[in-house]
């Protein structure tokens, strides 16, 4: 896929594709998805920078600095930022992640070149106010509340450190009750002139535009971002286990149970197509055999989550709490039964389910842009759909088996949450240890 170092010099991935890719002499990359006939259009900009970039000081500062960046910049106020986007009908929004942070505004299509240099305004030029951090502070407090009050939540933050245990990967993105209260405007201003730098920026529009004018665009805006030098992430070491927390109040049970798997970089589709074997839809395993003849789960799904650092294959359920210890011994009775033997009528079935899944994206263009920054981050290059398609179709039962080895292998990582009986833990650890390996 070639870079040039002049914006106006771009050239498509791929024709099917339709993606345009630039390189400022800083770093900053450019793609353009370019949609005839779409009258709006969606402007991002994607950092790599998340929460598993902070150390353990730190955590939680990237989502504290997205919030914090409306409101208000050098020139604008935090009325003035939002007052100009919707002058012009448009949506604001961000959201932070483990490998990234991220700033969209998505309106008419003739209005894409504003949306660029109100972006950049918000990114670059951010004052982060003393009396504004103090409100939004409180505003954030709330959030870490909410989310410290759903079990499930818990049961993921809990598995993350089962997986990793103090790695950076492992910490939630909210951060701690501490890290919040005690953030400084120095912090933010410091963390974003460290974080925010041009190798590390990802502009992205699709939509009816004019190519050669959202690159001069980003070029002027970000043009004179600090190239700066790649954000990285030590590699994590694996561990497992089993965590649990009771919910004081919490009438059911509520499960997350899963694996180590290949990091996006690592291209491995077969694990992908293994969560699609397990839980992909009512006819799939877990769902046929646990909810729908036995009634042990309420809830269930199943997903291969894939970042830049790290991948997880997750199994997350809600159960009646007398009904754990069952669908327990259910789940690890399927798994390793799918380590043995992977029928080729699930296996059609999963790769079509996952084919639909991904031609779907191609409909939403926030979707196709959030891709091809996060595989610029992680592998420096946009994979297209066929190169994506392909690799589904030619995963074989044999590949998909050979996965299901491998996760077992490497020992379950189980968090329980809600209601939990007595000796759960001891309970799940003698169930997972008499089935397949188990770290710790």
């Amino acid at each position: 896929m070639p870079e040039t170092s002049e914006p106006h010099q771009s050239a498509p991935t791929s024709p099917a594709d339709g993606l345009h890719l630039t390189r400022l002499p800083n770093g900053v990359r450019i793609v353009t998805l370019r949609l005839p006939g779409l009258q709006t259009a969606h402007v991002s900009v994607y950092l790599c920078s998340g929460s598993a970039h902070e150390n353990r000081a730190l955590n939680g500062i990237s989502h504290v600095v997205e919030h914090m960046a409306f409101k208000g910049t050098r020139t604008r106020d935090a009325r003035q930022v939002n007052l100009d986007a919707e002058r012009l009908g448009a949506d604001v929004n961000a959201h932070t992640d483990k490998d990234h942070t991220a700033f969209h505004m998505r309106g008419l299509a003739r209005d894409a070149v504003s949306f660029v240099h109100m972006l950049s305004d918000i990114v670059r030029n951010a004052t982060f106010p003393e009396e504004e951090l103090e409100r939004e502070r409180q505003v954030l407090l709330e959030e870490f509340t909410e989310d410290e009050d759903d079990p499930m939540y818990t049961a993921f933050e809990l598995f993350d450190h089962a997986c990793y245990g103090l790695h950076p990967v492992a910490q939630p993105v909210i951060g701690t009750r501490r890290n919040i209260r005690r953030f400084s405007r120095a912090d933010l201003t410091g963390y974003v002139q460290h974080q925010y730098t041009g190798c590390n920026t990802v502009v992205g529009v699709a939509g009816d535009v004019d190519i050669g004018a959202i690159e001069r665009a980003v070029h002027a805006a970000f043009g004179s971002m600090p190239p700066g030098e790649p954000n990285t992430v030590t590699p994590a070491t694996y561990h497992g286990g089993v965590r649990t927390r009771a919910h004081e109040g919490s009438s059911q049970t509520h499960m997350v149970l899963g694996f180590p798997i290949p990091s996006l970089k690592d291209e491995d589709t077969a694990c992908l197509v293994a969560a699609m074997v397990f839980g992909e839809g009512m006819s799939s395993p877990l769902m046929a055999e646990l909810r729908e003849r036995r009634g042990l789960l309420y809830y269930a799904a199943c997903s291969a989550d894939v970042f830049a650092t790290h991948g997880q294959f997750v199994v997350e359920a809600s159960m009646a709490p007398d009904k754990f210890d069952a669908a327990l011994r259910e789940v690890v009775r399927l798994l390793t039964s799918l380590s043995a033997r992977v029928d080729a009528l699930d296996l059609e079935r999963a790769r079509n389910q996952l084919v639909v899944r991904r031609l779907r994206a191609l409909e939403k263009p926030g979707r196709r842009l959030e891709a091809a920054a996060l595989d610029l981050f992680a592998i420096g290059r946009v994979r297209t759909h066929a190169e994506a398609l392909e690799r589904i179709t030619a995963v074989t039962v044999t590949d998909v088996r050979e996965a299901f080895a491998r996760m077992l292998a490497a020992g379950a990582s189980v968090a329980v949450t809600g209601r939990v009986a007595r000796h759960v833990r001891e309970r799940a650890r003698k169930v997972l240890a008499g089935s397949f390996a188990m770290s710790r």
